[in-house]
């Protein structure tokens, strides 16, 4: 079975406070963002909406890609999200376990 790694980010609404994270199960990942079952960052600013991810064959180039999405001015990132999903719509929906 192939095993995936995800780069994703999470917003508190539309314009709001934005999280990037990664994760080899989007899923559980997601769930426990949903449920604040670890305290932190997401937990404290309510970031708990899915509005972008990348799918990645192995841990390097999406370790590479969160560090690099970290380091983008807010600007580049609303720009990247607004290509990808215009509306801000919640993408968890359609992620399973």
């Amino acid at each position: 079975m192939a095993k995936y790694f995800y780069v994703y980010i999470l917003c508190s609404e539309k314009y709001g406070t934005l999280y990037i994270g990664m994760t080899s199960n989007l899923a559980k990942r997601l769930w426990e963002h949903q449920n604040e079952v670890i305290e932190g960052f997401t937990q404290k600013y309510k970031v708990h909406k899915l509005i972008y991810f990348e799918k990645y064959d192995s841990f390097e180039p999406a370790a590479l890609r969160e560090k690099r999405l970290k380091a983008w001015k807010r600007d580049w990132k609303i720009r990247l999200i607004e290509e990808h999903n215009p509306h801000w719509l919640d993408l968890s929906a359609g992620i399973s376990a």
